[in-house]
């Protein structure tokens, strides 16, 4: 159903398909896998984002989990947990909780810690208040 790559370890609440182009914000809640392509902000509070390495966000990722596989042009700040798969590519600065980085990901931007209560704000100007 979502193609031949990896498939995500999580239930999926909401499936972008690879067809589908989406022009605005996306806030969602529980598990999303992205296939498609959006161009807006994408967020939730206690989600998952999985995104297929046929998937483009261009905008700002704000999501505690995310598994990449595709393409971010934007800053993501996943303050659980971030995985890269090999295929990654992220242009934008990156805050994390934890982070899985695969051979061949690429990160072009900064990488940011997220340490306990003290969390980065990233701004879309590249400034990290």
């Amino acid at each position: 159903m979502f193609g031949k790559g990896k498939r995500p370890a999580h239930r999926i609440d909401t499936l972008v398909s690879r067809t589908v182009q989406l022009q605005g914000d996306l806030v969602f809640s529980g598990g999303m896998h992205l296939e498609g392509h959006i161009r807006g902000n994408v967020s939730s509070t206690d989600g998952m984002l999985s995104v297929s390495e046929h998937g483009v966000i261009e905008g700002t990722v704000d999501v505690p989990r995310v598994e990449l596989q595709g393409h971010v042009t934007g800053n993501i700040h996943a303050r659980e947990q971030l995985s890269l798969g090999p295929r990654a590519q992220v242009h934008g600065d990156v805050a994390y909780g934890a982070l899985q980085m695969s051979v061949g990901a690429t990160v072009n931007g900064r990488l940011l810690k997220v340490a306990g209560d003290i969390e980065p704000k990233l701004l879309s100007s590249g400034e990290v208040r």
